[in-house]
């Protein structure tokens, strides 16, 4: 009833009576009497550093002298974690209040503690081995309880811990534990930036509908500021530009908004400098996209143009009758004064009629050709 055991040479075995824990073997062969089954093998590849076995309790307990001697021992309290390199290489985040064994004989093992109470921020060596995880042979264990935050240029992070406000994050890289805290980053477009209002159904004073569309330009002066002092600064900003547009359309008429567009402009701006001061915010234009008018009011206006066009037109045609009347008055009173100026008249239509005709056959000489001529052209 002889039995053989093997441990190999990259191998560590408990060998187990009964159940319980008899020895731990090194790598050989091993031949032990066993009748009736009371010895069992258990055998453990040196290439994972972690004994994760459910005797490791027992063993820190009961065996001290064996863990002593074949395992590294690492405990950390409630507030601390740990991170465990392994031939020098970040292998494994601990978490707090972790108990855990380490076969010596395995690769090197060494371990950073970190006490969470006052380090929350890792360290950029720590974050740019994080980072590049994904490249690595082996991942790291336990890297999801890291909080890594990418701030891009022209941006501001905004940390939060525990929903209180703790900095603000210039643009760079960032990573924080997230053991026993809540965190959030809100990212922050610190450039000039552009909002819409759009589809806004507004009466005008004298009861007509208008659907305006309004652009506004506008930029965080104080970011800090404006997150306390607002919840959702940007949702305040689209909310009062409404109410600047229903307060400029609102107390006015159709014939006062169309007649001077910039006043809406105007107007908005002057509500959003007075409802911004204060708040970390500033506008610094506001522009009306389009006036969309309703279809039967469309039809009025167009035909009021009309309308007026054509009184416009009349007008413009009765000056130009007039000046015509007067200047042929003129002239005449000046032909009846001077007979050489009504001479000169004569040759003058004598010479436009002439233009038209191809051949002249003259009878008569020419005062009755001349005479005749006048006589034609009248």
């Amino acid at each position: 009833m002889w039995q053989r055991f093997q441990v190999k040479k990259n191998e560590r075995g408990l060998l187990l009576r009964n159940g319980d824990v008899q020895k731990l073997l090194e790598p050989g062969e091993f031949h032990l009497w066993n009748w009736p089954k009371r010895y069992t093998l258990l055998t453990f590849s040196l290439d994972e550093a972690a004994f994760t076995h459910s005797l490791a309790d027992y063993l820190c307990r009961n065996e001290a002298a064996l863990v002593e001697t074949h395992f590294q021992r690492i405990e950390l309290a409630d507030h601390e974690a740990a991170l465990r390199y392994e031939n020098g290489v970040l292998a494994e985040i601990l978490l707090p209040g972790s108990r855990q064994l380490y076969w010596k004989a395995a690769a090197p093992q060494t371990f950073e503690r970190i006490d969470l109470r006052t380090q929350f921020e890792l360290s950029p060596a720590v974050l740019a081995t994080l980072t590049q995880a994904a490249l690595r042979a082996k991942t790291i264990r336990n890297n999801n309880t890291v909080l890594q935050v990418q701030v891009p240029e022209s941006h501001i992070g905004l940390l939060h811990i525990n929903g209180q406000f703790q900095r603000q994050l210039k643009p760079g890289r960032y990573g924080f534990w997230r053991f026993g805290r809540e965190l959030t980053v809100e990212l922050v477009d610190t450039r000039q930036q552009t909002v819409e209002v759009s589809g806004q159904e507004i009466l005008t004073r004298d009861k007509v509908s208008l659907r305006l569309n309004l652009a506004a330009n506008w930029q965080f002066t104080d970011i800090e500021l404006a997150f306390t002092q607002l919840p959702k600064p940007v949702d305040f900003l689209y909310r009062e530009l409404q109410f600047g547009l229903r307060a400029a359309v609102g107390t006015r008429t159709l014939d006062e908004l169309l007649e001077n567009k910039q006043l809406i402009d105007d107007v908005v701006v002057a509500h959003m400098r007075t409802r911004l001061a204060g708040l970390g915010l500033c506008v610094h234009s506001v522009g009306v996209k389009d006036i969309v008018l309703p279809g039967e009011m469309k039809t009025l206006l167009a035909q009021v143009v009309e309308a007026e066009k054509a009184a416009q037109a009349n007008v413009i045609r009765r000056r130009e009758e007039t000046g015509a009347t007067r200047s042929l008055l003129n002239t005449a009173k000046v032909m009846e004064d001077n007979p050489t100026a009504l001479r000169l008249k004569e040759l003058e239509t004598l010479e436009k009629l002439a233009e038209r005709i191809d051949k002249i056959s003259v009878f008569g000489g020419f005062d009755q050709l001349l005479n005749g001529m006048i006589k034609l052209g009248s």
